[in-house]
């Protein structure tokens, strides 16, 4: 690697985490012991980060592990079904949150280990069977690489983030230059640092990860930070239930990304960048690493890019299992090879940001806008969507819908339109509940199909763009079911760093469990009310933003769905 400062081993962690649970199942004593001094790092302290993480286990367990997801979205498509299938099947099986395959629901991902470790995602699940074919050595018909089911759009002329998807094979450097890879950063390299920034500037770029923070104004801080080295992240964490878009986009047009993070790392003066990926994303993950390989080899990664004398590299972080890791400090701290905890703000990431030094972090398809507006400049692209919302926007689309997958529209399309385009509510039935912007976003009744989806838009409707999760419950489903089911997923999720997310988020969940039975402590009102100042308390006091954001889905369901559970 080049252009960085002596330090430790410790960010080695994960990645050494990562091989030892791969060969033998488990993380064993004597494998801790031996990274713990290769490392320097106390035993202690390696256990703490061990055991922090949901895919790695500190205790013997079978070689074959499959992990069945049971939150909202395959909830409602069957996969309490497959659970009970499950449980009279001689294997080794858990419940997962969501594994980011919503739009193939019910999903499971397989974990063997050994001398041949393979993971495989497969989705949908049609029976408990299906999950069981990759124990036995083969792979089911369409269950790693269903890109075009995955992007009903796609060949379509309007696309733009996607028009490689399902097109071109994805891992081919030759097949993506022709399509107009690495134009833009060769135009990068023409234009200047400052120049780029200003094209970022102009197209009003804002963060896709769901913060909506502007990127230009974020890439100038870094480029202007007078401490050395900076540094380059992309958040591929993605975790929220119901989102899946950066997930497509890694598997189907790796380079788009690739080439966004090094146009970034020349605006900003980085020589080092870092890719983190969620652990539930196999494949996705071994294609960003084949073409990080293929970029490197060409010239278009690493020393004097492109005959320059800017030079560039990245390297690929698998998670292990963590949503909070998808918070920018946290990711920061996992990378480091610590907990992945959050860290208090300020300092921000652009002055104190991974390993203490200036960083740019963006998410996956903020990363994949940016060669669009070095080709076509930032106005042009300003000029598509609306004047707060620029550009087209990813909407993962899910749920009781007839074509579930991967919409790229303008900002500015409303809720009704986007919901045709995906044909509707199957068999005639009528939208009970649309959750927009995932589970820290906000539930809203079929009366808001008209509101516009942009970020001003959603925001008028006390909603959210978030991640661009529009999942759609008809009104077969038991709703009551869905809000506990999401509680249970932050009172899981809080890394426990703070009280008022680690304690509120389990009252959250006693909370509705007491409202759905019935046997409430006094009466709802007063239930009610109490919620309330969790939520409040949680938003007030917590570190980042999982307890900030863990009240918003409940209670905006609460205050606009007609729920039968919440009838005295």
């Amino acid at each position: 690697m080049y252009g960085h400062e002596a330090r430790s081993k410790r960010d080695l962690l994960l990645p050494a985490l990562h091989a030892v649970q791969s060969r033998f199942g488990w993380l064993t004593p004597g494998a801790l012991n031996y990274i713990s001094m290769r490392l320097t790092l106390p035993p202690a302290e390696l256990f703490g980060v061990a055991t922090f993480y949901h895919l790695f286990s500190v205790t013997p367990q079978s070689s074959s592990v499959i992990h069945v997801c049971d939150d909202i979205a395959c909830r409602i498509k069957g996969a309490e079904r497959l659970c009970t299938e499950l449980e009279s099947a001689n294997v080794v099986w858990r419940r997962s949150p969501c594994l980011g395959q919503c739009e193939r629901a019910p999903a499971g991902l397989v974990i063997n280990s050994g001398e041949n470790p393979r993971c495989f995602a497969v989705a949908p699940v049609t029976s408990a069977g299906s999950l069981l074919a990759p124990l036995k050595g083969t792979t089911p018909d369409g269950a790693l690489d269903s890109l075009r089911r995955s992007v009903p759009q796609c060949g379509q002329p309007q696309l733009r983030l996607l028009a490689r998807v399902g097109r071109i094979d994805p891992v081919s450097l030759d097949a993506y230059r022709a399509e107009g890879g690495y134009t833009a950063l060769k135009r990068a390299i023409e234009l200047g640092p400052n120049a780029v920034i200003q094209y970022v500037l102009a197209s009003n770029l804002v963060g896709r990860g769901g913060a909506a923070f502007q990127t230009g104004r974020k890439w100038d801080a870094v480029s202007k930070a007078p401490v050395h080295p900076h540094y380059v992240v992309c958040n591929a964490d993605e975790s929220e239930p119901g989102t899946f878009k950066d997930r497509i986009l890694m598997e189907g047009d790796p380079f788009s990304v690739l080439e966004g993070m090094t146009i970034a790392a020349l605006a900003t003066g980085s020589e080092r960048g870092f890719f983190y990926v969620r652990g539930e994303y196999p494949l996705a993950a071994e294609r960003v690493d084949l073409a990080i390989r293929a970029a490197r080899g060409a010239g278009v990664l690493g020393k004097n890019i492109l005959g320059s004398d800017f030079t560039f590299d990245v390297e690929l972080r698998r998670g292990a299992g963590a949503y909070i890791c998808g918070e920018e400090t946290a990711m920061f701290n996992s990378i480091e090879g610590k907990r992945g905890e959050p860290r208090n703000k300020p300092p921000f990431p652009v002055n104190v940001g991974l390993f203490g030094k200036p960083t740019v972090i963006n998410n996956v398809e903020t990363f994949a806008n940016v060669p669009l507006i070095i080709t076509e400049g930032g106005k042009a692209f300003a000029s598509i969507g609306t004047f707060n919302s620029t550009g087209s926007k990813l909407f993962c689309v899910s749920g009781h819908i007839l074509k579930p997958g991967l919409y790229e529209v303008p900002f500015g399309r409303t809720l009704r339109e986007l919901i045709e385009t995906a044909g509707g509510v199957p068999g005639g039935k009528r939208i009970q509940a649309i959750l927009l912007g995932g589970a820290a976003g906000t539930f809203v009744g079929p009366e808001k199909l008209d509101v516009p989806l942009t970020f001003e838009g959603t925001r008028a409707i006390g909603g959210t763009v978030g991640s661009g999760v529009v999942m759609v419950f008809d009104e077969t489903v038991d709703m009551a079911d869905i809000l506990t089911r999401v509680a249970v997923f932050f009172r899981d999720e809080s890394c426990g760093q703070c009280v008022p997310c680690r304690i509120g988020t389990i009252r959250q969940e006693e909370l509705l469990t007491r409202l759905r039975s019935g046997e409430t402590i006094g009466s709802k009102a007063d239930e009610l009310a109490l919620l309330k100042q969790i939520s409040q308390a949680m938003r007030d006091a917590s570190i980042c933003g999982l307890g900030q954001t863990a009240s918003n889905a409940i209670e905006s369901a609460l205050a606009n769905l007609r729920l039968g559970f919440m009838k005295e």
